[in-house]
């Protein structure tokens, strides 16, 4: 398919009531055997499609569960993935991480609308793109598939994402549902986590997105306490339906995400991408007593429910034509989105480049299309402006020269003739991304399982081995500094990466991202001055890598509790080195005047914050409050809240945050309590640099 047509949608008229569409729901179950509606419990035909598309990944949509030709009824048509539809010739946007740099959720919502219009330009109605886990460790392969470490945060982001999506009535899932944070492992390791852990820290950001409205949620490949999340009750029934009401259908990640058939039980709806598990195995189960026909029904009810629903609502434009792929539009909201993810961490006032410098540029990065992984969450744009082109169109190519680090000597040679040096360090896909075998997102195994294509023996991505540059790259800004002339260095990569080892001999430090299809061109602004940057980092960046949780990316068990992030950083004393929602700009910021007062069951938060530089900028100021923690530890403050302010040279504006109560309760067994006493109040421009106060939450709130 290559458009959106009548066929791509469940037969329902658009605008029909819900009490229609529940009727509908039992009309067409009515009219099914069991065969029929195990059969919309699974994708189909996905082996079959990857053989003729020479495995390529995304060359169509696939079917992912519901359908039925008989009654007239669509499948779910799905597509990946987090930087933008894994489709023909999408629109590649700057990766996940790098859009949490932005802390922009304005910006996430219109860039989801856009993923949203080019899957139903493409025949998709559901897609893959909000992923949601929590970054644990720098090293998880795929880090930059999500926001960030905080779970607010990552609440927040997600929950634009997916509203942008569903705007133009594809279905967004939420992924990985739960607690996975590391890639190699994925299929095998065991995640160990409390109530409070899985609770407060783990879960929250699925509950925020869920409530706000996304229709579906996706099993990840793991365990947790024992259980693979496929098939496990706890996670499925007892908190996602029972204790958080979620009414829309659960569905496995790609291959082996179930194992059992008790899986349908349990609360997983769908099996994606085939019926290795489900099929005539699930028929067999009904038949034979162990598994009752009412879940079935059950998870047919959740399918066609959420799928009528989105069919009935009328489309916000006329049409879905191909001509909105990767439209102008959609390519400015791209640049839009690398120009505001640019993190500049240190800056001793050589950023900006004069716009008349002649300028070195070295590392082989910066002549690489270097979008980011290359499995399921992979774009293949029709054009990718490399670092290199970026500057040459804007400062022309005889003003802008490039060596790499395969010859030293001449990296400092072609150095010393340039005013300044950029020097493209950090990661490809070979480095980080999803563990797989070749290029589809089927994971690591090397098991032949029946229907399923062989995979090559040489896997990529996966979890860092080191957080740390290699060591050719840090030779080559040893050789840019050498040539005497003032050095900036922009890391491309998904998440932390330690600067310990080189960042006093350089004069500037630029966390650039995989940026996109115009991140080239958005990296050339920022340096030269035509974009003030103004990303936050969206992850803490230690001294010490000790400093960080423990990880072993070939674990077979490993226990996650509350610390993490900044949150271990403060607990432990130490100091990171970039602290969480750390960034600079080109102008200053200056925060005064915090109040906080308590509502209904709210603490409302104001403070004024300044432009005290002679540039326009925009500064992403954020709130965050502590609680007591003397009925039970608590971390020393938590992100609850951020706004992106713009404000001209001299500016001043008051940022206000409305923080529910409900926010600050802490989990003690099954049940959630809101602790009195005083709670301290931050505002600032990062996680260390803020002005507190304090405010009084009396016995009675709770």
């Amino acid at each position: 398919m290559t458009g959106s047509t009548t066929s791509d949608r469940a037969p329902v008229a658009s605008g029909t009531p819900q009490t229609d569409i529940a009727a509908q729901v039992e009309t067409l179950i009515a009219q099914m055997s069991l065969e029929d509606k195990v059969a919309m419990m699974s994708g189909k035909g996905f082996f079959e499609a990857l053989q003729e598309d020479d495995r390529v990944w995304g060359a169509r949509p696939y079917r992912a569960g519901s359908g039925n030709e008989r009654l007239g009824l669509s499948p779910l048509w799905f597509t990946d993935g987090p930087r933008g539809v894994t489709r023909g010739n999408s629109t590649c946007f700057p990766c996940t991480m790098a859009r949490g740099a932005t802390f922009d959720a304005d910006l996430e919502l219109r860039i989801g609308e856009a993923m949203g219009v080019e899957a139903r330009a493409q025949g998709c109605n559901f897609s893959g793109a909000v992923c949601i886990n929590l970054l644990r460790h720098p090293a998880w392969g795929r880090a930059q598939e999500t926001y960030g470490e905080d779970s607010y945060h990552l609440g927040v982001m997600g929950t634009a994402m997916g509203t942008g999506i569903q705007t133009h009535n594809v279905i967004g899932t939420v992924k990985h549902f739960a607690l996975n944070s590391m890639e190699n492992a994925r299929f095998k390791v065991n995640v160990k986590a409390d109530e409070r852990a899985l609770h407060e820290v783990y879960l929250p950001h699925f509950k925020h997105c869920l409530d706000a409205g996304i229709a579906s949620v996706m099993s990840a490949y793991n365990k947790v306490n024992g259980e693979f999340t496929g098939q496990d009750r706890v996670l499925l029934t007892d908190i996602l339906r029972d204790e958080w009401k979620f009414e829309g259908f659960v569905h496995s990640d790609w291959v082996r995400g179930v194992h059992k058939v008790y899986g349908a039980s349990a609360g997983l709806d769908i099996e994606n991408p085939e019926p290795l598990v489900f099929g005539e195995k699930l028929v067999a189960a009904v038949n034979e007593g162990t598994v009752e026909p009412e879940v079935i029904d059950r998870a047919c009810r959740r399918i066609l429910r959420t799928q009528l629903r989105f069919a009935a609502q009328q489309d916000p434009l006329p049409a879905y034509g191909p001509e909105l792929i990767a439209s102008e539009a959609h390519r400015a909201l791209a640049l839009e989105a690398a120009q505001k993810c640019a993190v500049l961490l240190e800056n001793d006032g050589t950023l900006p480049l004069a716009k008349t410098a002649k300028i070195a540029m070295l590392g082989r990065l910066a002549a690489m299309e270097n979008t980011g992984d290359n499995g399921s969450s992979r774009v293949r744009p029709t054009y990718v402006v490399t670092p290199l082109q970026g500057l040459q169109r804007l400062l022309g190519e005889e003003a802008v020269t490039h060596a790499d680090e395969t010859d030293l000597a001449n990296a400092t040679a072609v150095a010393a003739q340039a005013d300044a040096v950029v020097v493209m360090v950090g990661y490809t896909a070979k480095e980080e991304g999803e563990y797989i075998m070749g290029d589809i997102a089927l994971g690591a195994d090397q098991k032949k399982v029946p229907g399923r294509p062989s995979l090559s023996p040489v896997p990529i991505g996966g979890d860092r081995v080191s957080l740390g540059l290699p060591d050719d790259q840090v030779a080559l800004i040893r050789a840019a500094v050498a040539s005497g002339k003032p050095v900036v260095v922009s890391i491309v990569a998904g998440s932390a990466v330690m600067v310990e080892a080189w960042r006093k001999d350089v004069n500037a430090i630029l966390m650039s991202f995989y940026a996109g299809m115009e991140g080239g061109t958005a990296l050339a602004q920022v340096l030269l001055g035509l974009v003030n940057p103004s990303g936050k980092l969206p992850f803490s960046v230690a001294r010490d890598t000790d400093h960080y949780p423990f990880f072993d990316r070939d674990a077979d068990e490993i226990t996650y509790d509350l610390w993490h992030g900044y949150t271990k950083l403060e607990r432990d004393g130490n100091t990171p080195r970039y602290a969480f929602g750390h960034g600079l700009s080109y102008t200053g910021f200056d925060y005064r005047a915090i109040t906080a007062r308590l509502g209904a069951q709210t603490i409302e938060v104001t403070a004024a914050v300044t432009n005290t530089g002679t540039l326009a900028g925009e500064e992403v100021a954020q709130c965050y409050i502590g609680a007591p923690g003397v009925e039970a530890q608590r971390a020393v403050k938590q992100l609850k809240g951020f706004a992106r302010v713009a404000l001209a040279p001299g500016e001043t504006k008051v940022v206000r945050f409305s923080v529910p109560l409900d926010q600050m309760r802490w989990r003690d067994g099954a049940h959630w309590r809101l602790e009195s006493g005083d709670y301290r109040v931050f505002v600032g421009g990062s996680s260390a640099q803020v002005l507190s106060t304090h405010i009084r939450v009396p016995s009675h709130q709770g």
